[in-house]
């Protein structure tokens, strides 16, 4: 039976519902943001109020009662307009919600989701390390029991929407044993923000997504109730590991976005610049990048639905998302460079939105695991292991 990632009419209808808003909402207003590093608070609150924040939970918990493909969906077409709203979106439901919806009590389900579904509050996703960063294996931060409290101690870097005004809680992975061989147990503690000793720094000066929170966290004797811990204790290393294994399904829709956006942008332009008497869009030389960034895009599609329709339906995905991850992380790349070709010394000025989609490309390429380790991921599911 051939595979068909035609989008049924409800999810046709809620890509329609994104697109535009992407761009009667966020298209005006992202550009401003983005060059003054500023969070997008409005834009983000206008998405909890159309249910994107609760697409892939139930109704139970204040969610939409959609799915992981309804989500990608949404991130694709924000990521066409920008992908510091997407990225937001993105680590929002998938690092900061999911842990709790998979992992968490009935009772941590309760208290957080319905705010998480609504966009009151963000979560984040405590797990990189300035020295354990693909190896998350080498977490150095600790939590130790203290009657009924952890005590938490280290730091986290690179931490997405970690230190806005409406972040509720960061999701933190420590050190709480030690197994018969030495190596470390690893479990999940919920952090509220606010609680004494857990510290937020100012965000970084990046590169790209500047609309987006990152920040570097810290942990000084930070002391939370054990209730806080997320699912069993020691299991936080194989809760990632899956939390982070669909989470690459939605970068892979995040930069599919980027690389159709990139289309857009370009295909417009070639049509509206003239030079040496015509559009530029009339040479064969843009004709023929254009065609092979609409092709680019068109696949990283079909790989990123694919993997989300397997997980969708209960079938294995790990290696379909890698794959995912790997070729459209690079397709956003090669169709970020090749629009500012296109658009020539424009491409170079921030106005245009291809220089912002070019600055917000190469990230793709390392968040959420780098190119490299999802070459590792496929290889071993193709059966060698080892390095």
């Amino acid at each position: 039976m051939p595979l068909d990632h035609r989008l049924t009419p409800e999810h046709e209808e809620l890509r329609r519902t994104v697109e535009q808003f992407a761009h009667d909402v966020v298209a005006p207003k992202i550009g401003d943001l983005y060059e003054r590093h500023e969070f997008p608070y409005e834009i983000v609150a206008e998405m909890g109020r159309m249910g994107l924040f609760g697409l892939p939970f139930p109704e139970e918990y204040g969610g939409m009662g959609g799915d992981y493909l309804a989500l990608g969906i949404a991130l694709e077409e924000l990521a066409r307009v920008d992908s510091s709203v997407a990225i937001t979106l993105e680590a929002g439901v998938s690092l900061g919600a999911m842990p709790l919806y998979l992992f968490g009590t009935e009772e941590q389900k309760r208290q957080w989701l319905p705010k998480m579904c609504s966009g009151e509050v963000l979560g984040a996703f405590g797990l990189t390390e300035p020295g354990a960063g693909s190896d998350a294996g080498g977490t150095r931060t600790t939590a130790v029991r203290d009657g009924d409290e952890w005590v938490i101690n280290g730091s986290k870097c690179f931490i997405t929407n970690s230190g806005t005004d409406i972040t509720g809680l960061v999701t933190v992975t420590a050190v709480t044993g030690r197994k018969a061989d030495g190596r470390p147990e690893i479990s999940s503690i919920i952090v509220p923000s606010g609680t004494p000793g857990f510290t937020v720094a100012a965000p970084y000066s990046k590169v790209g997504w500047n609309s987006s929170d990152t920040r570097e966290l810290s942990f000084s004797d930070v002391r939370v109730p054990l209730a806080n811990l997320v699912g069993q204790e020691g299991r936080g290393y194989a809760q990632f590991l899956r939390i982070l294994d669909e989470g690459r399904i939605a970068i892979s829709a995040l930069a599919t976005g980027l690389a159709q956006g990139c289309v857009d942008e370009s295909v417009k332009y070639a049509r509206e610049r003239h030079a040496f008497g015509k559009a530029i869009g009339d040479n064969q030389a843009i004709q023929f990048k254009l065609a092979d960034m609409e092709t680019r895009a068109h696949m990283a599609r079909i790989g990123w639905r694919d993997a989300a329709s397997r997980l969708v339906a209960g079938e294995p995905f790990k290696k379909e998302a890698a794959i995912a991850k790997l070729y459209s992380s690079t397709v956003a790349v090669d169709n970020a460079r090749d629009a500012t070709q296109i658009h020539g010394g424009y491409g170079f000025m921030n106005e245009y939105p291809v220089a912002r989609m070019w600055r917000d490309s190469k990230i793709l390429e390392i968040g959420e695991g780098t190119s490299e380790v999802q070459r590792m991921l496929i290889a071993r599911e193709l059966g060698f292991g080892g390095q």
